[in-house]
């Protein structure tokens, strides 16, 4: 059973940075597809980002595109999400997740909702 854990999340200036990190534990599958999330007071919980197993392939949603980056460690077994040029929109608590898919569909529209997820890290962005 994988199990996930992100590294603690904090508080930062708009137009600043800060780096989430998720730490992998267990049978880790090549058919897994990995996603951050992130759920704000009021709102739907949203998929921010989404890697293929090896890290190859990426993609965004609209609101992130061009300030966050998701990547892969298969060696050290992580998931990071860096964040430039943060707003206030992007406060919220920050999930990250891993799926097994088959077929091997990882992108935006892959369903996350039968796999694992971490216990979540908060994220608030000031003026």
């Amino acid at each position: 059973q994988v199990q996930l854990v992100e590294s603690r999340g904090g508080s930062v200036q708009a137009g600043g940075s800060l780096r989430l990190s998720c730490a992998a534990s267990g049978a880790i599958y090549h058919n897994s597809c990995w996603g951050w999330f992130r759920k704000a007071p009021g709102k739907d919980r949203e998929g921010v980002a989404v890697a293929t197993a090896g890290g190859s392939y990426t993609y965004y949603t609209d609101s992130v595109k061009g300030r966050f980056s998701i990547s892969r460690d298969n060696a050290k077994n992580t998931l990071a999400l860096q964040m430039d040029s943060v707003k206030l929109e992007d406060t919220a608590m920050y999930y990250c997740a891993a799926v097994r898919v088959w077929p091997y569909v990882c992108d935006m529209s892959t369903n996350f909702g039968g796999g694992v997820w971490g216990q979540g890290t908060q994220v608030t962005v000031s003026s």
